[in-house]
């Protein structure tokens, strides 16, 4: 058992953090800017809460972190009051927000400073994947220390890999965004071309989805896009952030990504309908309107 420290309790975290306590069997005490969150929480896992992620860390082996973005992430680590602070040298930084590479070099190198280990450790599954603990995690940061956190790590995912040095987690995750984007934007398309033409939806998606066509989102999605429902799972408003995070990055790389580009638009569009807090499915939704 590990005496653990998390901080941020949103729709990932507040799970991912239970399954700390109640699968992992550790020790985990609970930070969240809304007090009250926190609060919900420790009366659902019977953990602790601090005031601040400086007294969360203090005398955590493993401290993690997931908030909504760069500035967020500084905020809570390296901040006024923030969990660097209140580490000791040999404890482990471990970052589940998706961010952007550059902020995890940076983390990496403020937690060195102050002999403090860091892994940045973004995830994907989407709020299902937290609640059931089965979360994918992509790593970067040094072999020895992953070793030592995989095994913490492992309480909420069903797949934990070192992807390189620090950023290279940040790195894999855009990657990752980059290929959903394009699969659910096919998907609709495919859906909305399905449907114009006709067919029974059920039926064709039954057949394609055991050929190369299919895909989790296929088999997951393509139910609830049919019938015109979007509030299962991973928001618009966290994807644009996301691809903003993969658009930057491929301007500094110089890596060639018209499709992703086009796709971030599209979102733009299904925020323009009002759909920010639709899920990532919903670009049909702007096939159709």
């Amino acid at each position: 058992m590990a005496k653990v420290a998390f901080i941020g309790l949103g729709v990932m975290g507040f799970p991912m953090a239970g399954h700390l306590e109640t699968k992992g069997g550790h020790d985990v005490t609970v930070y969240n800017r809304t007090a009250e969150k926190a609060a919900d929480w420790t009366a659902k896992f019977s953990g602790k809460s601090a005031p601040t992620p400086a007294e969360a860390a203090a005398g955590a082996d493993f401290v993690f972190v997931c908030v909504g973005n760069d500035e967020d992430l500084r905020s809570v680590t390296s901040g006024e009051n923030g969990a660097l602070h209140g580490m000791r040298p040999g404890s482990v930084l471990i970052d589940n927000t998706t961010a952007s590479a550059e902020v995890a070099r940076e983390l990496y190198a403020a937690a060195k400073a102050k002999g403090v280990d860091f892994i940045d450790a973004p995830v994907s599954g989407g709020q299902a994947g937290a609640e059931n603990g089965v979360l994918t995690v992509m790593c970067g940061g040094d072999e020895a220390v992953y070793e030592r956190a995989r095994p913490v790590i492992e309480a909420y995912a069903r797949m934990v890999g070192l992807m390189g040095p620090a950023g290279s987690g940040q790195l894999t995750k855009m990657v990752n965004q980059i290929c959903i984007a394009g699969l659910v934007q096919g998907l609709a398309e495919g859906l909305h071309f399905g449907k114009r033409a006709g067919l029974d939806i059920e039926k064709v998606v039954e057949v394609i989805s055991k050929g190369a066509a299919g895909s989790w989102q296929m088999e997951n999605r393509h139910k609830t896009m049919n019938a015109g429902k979007y509030d299962f799972g991973f928001a618009v408003d966290w994807m644009r952030k996301d691809l903003d995070i993969v658009l930057a990055e491929a301007r500094r790389n110089g890596a060639k990504l018209p499709v992703t580009a086009v796709v971030d638009q599209f979102y733009g569009d299904v925020q323009a309908m009002g759909g920010n807090r639709w899920d990532t499915s919903s670009l049909l939704a702007r096939l159709e309107k």
